[in-house]
């Protein structure tokens, strides 16, 4: 098998895992967001820590560690990513998944209007076209819906704010989210510790503590690190193997896979404004897709 077919064969098996995922946060809708953010958090810095010391890379860590700067950026990125995560998981738990796999599909898009505005990259005429669809896909939806979809905006805000500074950090993805998970287990750990020994209430009143109670849903929450690094891991794989243009395109398999769970699986209402907006973001991204081809 050539080298191009298996980076296809790992972003693809990458943008499967992330697509499929809402079946896992489903499976485990008893727990929390915020207990669950919590043991995402912990299991990836087990999970990453064990495959950056396998792979004997400690000596990167050492040295990302002494770059203020550097560990700065990753501060901000890991904010960006905790709220993204958080977010998901709440939207798949209060039926809202359709809406979340919308922010994932406007996420291409509104990264290149990031490109434009912080980075002073130029829009081509295609890029206008597909921007103003997605635009006028939310408006069709805030309109018909009568409230602007905020789930979907502020995932592909946050997860485009979160490129755009990963963008400035050399280090590879495993090694800079072990460091952002890093950041955030402090914080992950005091949670945990509050809802198992002293009686705390997630945010919306739910209390948790759900780890160590039954033998299933503990391992399955083991099982968060594996889903946070595996599918990196394979991102990683992937992107020094196939063109940038065509690592874009599968991604596309992600929020498909989302759209087609929160229908299909957990059959969330799919209204005739979403029979609008919907083809008006797969025509944008259609465009967009194909100027990126053309380009490349």
């Amino acid at each position: 098998m050539s080298e191009g077919r298996k980076g296809v064969l790992a972003i693809a098996a990458a943008a499967a895992i992330w697509g499929l995922s809402g079946l896992y946060f489903k499976a485990l809708a008893m727990v929390p967001p915020l207990e669950m953010l919590s043991h995402r958090t912990l299991w990836s810095v087990a999970f990453l820590g064990l495959v950056l010391a396998f792979q004997r890379r400690g000596g990167e860590l050492v040295a990302l560690l002494g770059q203020p700067r550097t560990i700065g950026l990753l501060a901000v990125s890991a904010t960006l990513i905790a709220v993204n995560w958080l977010l998901f998981i709440h939207s798949v738990q209060v039926g809202h998944a359709l809406e979340a796999s919308l922010g994932y599909y406007v996420f291409p898009l509104c990264a290149v209007a990031l490109g434009y505005l912080v980075l002073g990259e130029r829009f081509t005429g295609v890029q206008r076209l597909a921007i103003a669809l997605a635009a006028l896909a939310v408006v069709v939806l805030a309109v018909g819906l009568g409230a602007a979809p905020w789930i979907a905006l502020t995932l592909a805000a946050t997860f485009s704010l979160y490129g755009v500074i990963k963008a400035r950090v050399r280090q590879g993805p495993v090694l800079t989210v072990l460091v952002e998970t890093l950041i955030l287990a402090p914080m992950a750990a005091v949670w945990l510790a509050g809802m198992h020994l002293g009686g705390w209430h997630d945010i919306g009143g739910r209390t948790g503590g759900v780890f160590g109670r039954e033998l299933g849903s503990s391992l399955l929450l083991a099982c968060a690190g594996l889903m946070t690094g595996l599918p990196l891991m394979l991102f990683s794989y992937a992107a020094r193997r196939i063109p940038y243009a065509t690592l874009g395109l599968v991604q596309y398999l992600n929020p498909t896979l989302q759209f087609a769970v929160a229908v299909a699986v957990f059959g969330e209402a799919f209204t005739l404004w979403h029979g609008v907006a919907f083809p008006l973001i797969w025509a944008g991204l259609g465009l967009y897709s194909w100027e990126a081809l053309r380009r490349a």
